[in-house]
C-alpha cells in the first residue's frame, strides 16, 4: 500500500472522532505487514483520563484481531474536523507503537494539504526500549 492510500484512510478516519470537549478531531490508518489496515479515531471523556487518542485505537484494534506486525501508520489532526498541520503521536502512543513496532516502523503526519512527514519510529522516540529487551534483562 502506497503512503498515500494510508493518508486517505486516516482522513476518513478522522471523521469519526468523538470529540465534543477539545474539538479536536485525529484519525489514524495503521497498516499491518500482511496488509490488513485498521482505522481508529479519537474518542473524548468528559473526565479526560479515560479518553484514548485514534493511534492506540487502531492498534488495540489490530491487536484484538491477533496481528503483531506492523509496517507503517498515518496520523490526521485538526480543530472542527479540519486538519490543521502535520504533529506527531502523543508520548503514550509512541511507547505503544514501540511495544509492538521495530526502530524502522513508519509514521506519517498528514499536513493540512494532504502532504505527510514521513519519520520512523526510531527518530520519534530516541533512546527507547521494547518488551524485547526488557524481558531479556
Amino acid at each position: 500500500m502506497k503512503p498515500e492510500q494510508l493518508v486517505d484512510l486516516a482522513i476518513e478516519a478522522m471523521g469519526h472522532a468523538y470529540s465534543p470537549y477539545s474539538g479536536y478531531s485525529v484519525g489514524a490508518a495503521l497498516l499491518c505487514e500482511d496488509g490488513t489496515v485498521y482505522q481508529g479515531c479519537n474518542i473524548e471523556n468528559a473526565t479526560f483520563t479515560p479518553t484514548i487518542c485514534a493511534e492506540r485505537t487502531a492498534f488495540f484494534k489490530a491487536i484484538y484481531d491477533g496481528k503483531r506486525s506492523f509496517k507503517a501508520i498515518a496520523v490526521c489532526g485538526g480543530k472542527d474536523g479540519k486538519i490543521t498541520g502535520a504533529f506527531p503521536p502523543c508520548g503514550v502512543c509512541r511507547q505503544v507503537m514501540r511495544e509492538f513496532c521495530k526502530d524502522d516502523f513508519m509514521i506519517y503526519m498528514i499536513g493540512a494539504d494532504k502532504s505527510y512527514e514521513a519519520h520512523t519510529l526510531a527518530e520519534i522516540l530516541p533512546f527507547s526500549f521494547s518488551a524485547a529487551e526488557h524481558m531479556a534483562e
